[in-house]
């Protein structure tokens, strides 16, 4: 008990010292030791690295993450499952839920009808999109935020730490040049103050001493600043990788929704009342209608009048013989003949022509 009183009251007194230290400094009223010009430098990166770091995680973290208090409970969940040192569950994303719901809805509607069946081709695109983002943000966390958060929470906090403890040591060694200073005075004035010179000068080269290996290992963590940024470039390329892999899957599964899309049976055209032609039908010499399915695609002509250059956005395979083939960036001339679905034109290339779908073009003037 003797003995804890006895360090609690050491701790006090030094806590004291430092404190009028510290505010005497403030006032002018001390000297203080100062950083060489080097160690200040390093010190201003490792602030700067900190403050960045954590802006970039956080930023990244609603990035992947950007409704983390939802209905779910998604951010509480992982932050039991972090406390606990445990692996949260792969969780459904919003893409897969909606291309979930979109199935169901399919099957209530009836699979075989317009609607219903556009609802399954596109519930299953959903599904595979979110898919995607749930590997995309699965490998993000590990290759890019979990080194941040390691940083932040591990390597961050030994610097602080010692910082503090070398900012500790620092106002003991300035304390102790003050007092030396004042014992000197009064051995000026007295003899008998010799003593208290010598005791003060044995205090200051062990603070001296504290201070320096304080500073050298201070010093040793701060130049790590330049490993953390060669390890966090890594980690950036990486989660680029990453990145530019999830967008171009979803642009690839996209690709392939329109092209199903292009196949499907029109809605707007079943539904059309106003007209007595049907959709991808034309008129023959007498006025009847002609379905496109059976007309030569050889022998329909140009119009004099009512071309158009149009570029193709992506790559689109024929399903039949009547259908024209495409590839993404060409120019292709393109125009319409009567009774024809909307969304289709006749495209020519050269001596090929056949139907194009009209999703797959850019129109130019």
């Amino acid at each position: 008990m003797d003995f804890n009183v006895k360090k609690l009251a050491s701790g006090a007194g030094l806590f004291f010292t430092r404190a009028v230290q510290f505010t005497e400094e403030k006032l002018g009223q001390a000297e203080k030791t100062e950083l060489d010009a080097h160690f200040e430098s390093l010190m201003s990166r490792a602030d700067c690295t900190k403050n960045w770091t954590d802006k970039i995680y956080r930023q990244t973290e609603v990035l992947l993450q950007p409704n983390p208090i939802d209905h779910t409970g998604a951010r509480i969940e992982e932050f039991l499952y972090e406390k606990l040192d445990r692996k949260a569950p792969s969780r459904i994303t919003n893409a897969e839920l909606l291309g979930q719901y979109m199935q169901d809805a399919a099957k209530e509607f009836g699979p075989g009808t317009p609607y219903g069946s556009t609802l399954i081709e596109v519930g299953e695109c959903e599904r595979r999109l979110g898919a995607a983002e749930r590997e995309f943000l699965q490998t993000s966390a590990i290759s890019f935020l979990t080194p941040l958060r390691n940083f932040l929470e591990g390597d961050w906090r030994t610097i602080s730490k010692e910082r503090r403890l070398l900012e500790n040591l620092r106002l003991d060694l300035d304390a102790c040049k003050t007092r030396l200073k004042k014992a000197k005075q009064a051995e000026a004035k007295a003899a008998l103050w010799s003593e208290e010179v010598e005791k003060a000068e044995h205090e200051l080269r062990v603070a001296q001493t504290e201070f320096d290996r304080q500073a050298e290992v201070t010093r040793l963590l701060l130049e790590g600043i330049s490993s953390t940024h060669v390890n966090h470039l890594r980690c950036l390329h990486e989660f680029v990788e990453a990145q530019a892999a999830y967008y171009k899957q979803c642009h690839f599964h996209m690709q392939e929704l329109q092209k199903e899309l292009g196949r499907l049976p029109n809605a707007f055209a079943l539904n059309s009342t106003h007209s007595k032609v049907p959709a991808g039908s034309a008129p023959d010499a007498d006025g009847s209608p002609v379905e496109t399915d059976t007309l030569k695609i050889e022998e329909v002509q140009a119009p004099a009048t009512g071309t158009r250059k149009a570029k193709v956005l992506y790559d689109y395979d024929a399903a039949d013989s009547s259908e024209l083939s495409l590839l993404a960036d060409e120019l292709i001339t393109v125009y319409t003949v009567p009774g024809m679905d909307s969304d289709w034109l006749i495209g020519e290339r050269g001596n090929q022509k056949g139907k194009v779908p009209v999703t797959y073009l850019e129109l130019l003037s």
